[in-house]
């Protein structure tokens, strides 16, 4: 269990900087340009393929059992953390409360960043 929640934590805290240096780059510069919805869909290749190659890493130097159960716990520790520090972090910066945070979801750039989490959560399963 140590194992898997080690490799959960520093596959979640490797991908959240980097994602958060490209959301800030995303809502500063991209999306006043673009729009929100086009900046999303060019940050969010740029992310999957972030979390795919962290996940490698990660299952290297922490190699977590390829067991079906090991592999959906790191995913589903990183995904849950993941989730919460957002939610922190759009209450605390972003000055929204619960309610507006959580409403969001129901916005397509949203809601397609939602999907790109869904397989951060899931590349453990499926990495080697």
């Amino acid at each position: 269990m140590k194992v898997i929640l080690r490799a959960a934590l520093f596959y979640l805290v490797i991908t959240f900087v980097v994602a958060f240096v490209m959301g800030v780059l995303r809502t500063v510069v991209i999306a006043p340009a673009l729009g929100e919805l086009p900046a999303v869909l060019i940050e969010l290749p740029f992310l999957i393929t972030l979390s795919w190659w962290v996940c490698g890493f990660v299952l290297k130097r922490w190699p977590v059992p390829a067991t079906p159960p090991a592999r959906a716990g790191m995913g589903a520790i990183a995904f849950t953390l993941l989730l919460i520090t957002e939610a922190l972090l759009a209450l605390s910066l972003g000055g929204l409360s619960l309610t507006e945070h959580l409403a969001r979801y129901a916005t397509l750039p949203v809601m397609l960043g939602l999907a790109g989490q869904l397989a951060f959560a899931a590349f453990p399963m499926i990495r080697r």
